[in-house]
């Protein structure tokens, strides 16, 4: 028959004779890996929340900074003022795998010969909501998210422009708005 008591005492020896041998650093192990786990748990924890809480204050700012991939918006010149926004399409805070798709919104003034000859190149023509909802569903300038409604001209006067919107230059998805006599652009653009 075992002996409880005596198998216990044979285990403590084992345990000493183990940390005597191999030194208090081998046998403080586990306690190093339930500190490791246990820190990058409250980690993660934090970034997730300090992401959480500063996504939508992120998401509300109206940026003013030039646009850094001119192929997303070819033929615009030398532009004298954006007012742009980002928006997260997913979950950014997330450590899942793999990237979140953005969603991005725009208001460009141009110089007036930049917006003629765009209108020219590009062959836009007057914007109807009915054949631009084929292609552009919950990106017309009615779904102008409103901090940049501010920035639109009155009483504009869009044009669109297949030609434009489907050039192969980028890698998004771009929808522009055109008002010639006001020399400004809306866009929209998606990644994919």
């Amino acid at each position: 028959m075992i002996d409880p008591a005596r198998t216990l005492v044979a285990v403590k020896r084992r345990i000493l004779l183990l940390v005597a041998v191999l030194g208090a650093p081998v046998a403080l192990l586990p306690a190093g890996a339930v500190t490791a786990g246990y820190l990058a748990v409250r980690s993660d924890w934090t970034h997730q929340t300090t992401c959480r809480e500063s996504l939508p204050i992120e998401e509300a700012k109206v940026r003013t900074v030039r646009w850094d991939r001119p192929e997303d918006l070819p033929g615009l010149g030398d532009y004298p003022a954006i007012h742009w926004q980002a928006r997260a399409k997913g979950d950014p805070c997330s450590r899942g795998p793999g990237p979140t798709d953005w969603a991005y919104q725009g208001v460009v003034e141009l110089r007036p010969e930049d917006a003629r000859a765009l209108a020219k190149r590009y062959e836009f023509v007057a914007y109807d909501p009915v054949v631009s909802a084929e292609y552009a569903a919950e990106r017309t300038p009615e779904d102008l998210w409103p901090a940049l409604s501010g920035f639109l001209p009155p009483e504009t006067r869009w044009l669109t422009s297949r030609v434009y919107d489907e050039l192969d230059t980028s890698s998004r998805w771009r929808i522009a708005y055109l008002d010639v006599e006001h020399a400004t652009l809306l866009f929209m653009l998606d990644d994919h």
